[in-house]
């Protein structure tokens, strides 16, 4: 039998986290977030606060700066073995069982191999920032300076390594406003889905 999955792209502060979590103990799968940072940490080698921080984001704010940061003599950098390893376990986890898979690209990464439900979490940047102060403990004086460097990041990193539009609904099946509809709304319609 073929496995299911469901990956999770989100804007940050938009409660995809969350609502991945609550999908996969709704359907009685595993959700592999911070557990996918541990089994990168277990094959690479690097810390895990260094895949944390940088397994889904790029070192700089755009994908040109990214291709000429540093690089070794056969033109790989830390950031490029981080997604071959990243690649390789998400592959590993598709192929073992069913499962929740939050961020790291599994979107494109599973695209052709495994039984996919793609979807994509965003929210009004207000929402998100209220929430980044309220769930995560943020300071209040600058959450959208965060929002904004966080997700610039994220698109940075998508796109040079999909080379696909990062939130762009033509790459997802499902994208979701959780700040409109709420995180339950959200956990409701992924649920039924699968």
């Amino acid at each position: 039998m073929k496995q299911r999955i469901i990956t999770i792209s989100r804007q940050f502060g938009s409660g995809g986290r969350t609502i991945g979590k609550e999908v996969a103990s709704r359907l009685g799968i595993p959700c592999y977030d911070q557990e996918l940072i541990e089994k990168i940490a277990e094959k690479s080698g690097f810390a895990r606060e260094y895949i944390a921080e940088h397994g889904e984001h790029t070192t700089h704010s755009s994908w040109l700066a990214s291709m000429f940061s540093t690089r070794d003599m056969k033109g790989n950098s830390n950031q490029d073995y981080l997604w071959n390893i990243q690649r390789k376990v998400i592959l590993e986890l598709a192929e073992k069982e069913s499962c929740v898979i939050v961020g790291r690209c599994a979107d494109y990464i599973l695209q052709d191999v495994a039984d996919c439900l793609t979807v994509y979490i965003h929210a009004a940047p207000e929402k998100r920032a209220k929430r980044i102060v309220e769930q995560y403990g943020e300071r209040s004086d600058s959450p959208e300076k965060r929002l904004k460097d966080k997700d610039k990041r994220r698109i940075s990193y998508y796109e040079f390594y999909t080379g696909l539009e990062w939130g762009a609904a033509q790459n997802y099946h499902l994208c979701l406003d959780s700040g409109v509809l709420g995180l339950d709304t959200c956990v409701d319609i992924i649920t039924k889905l699968y």
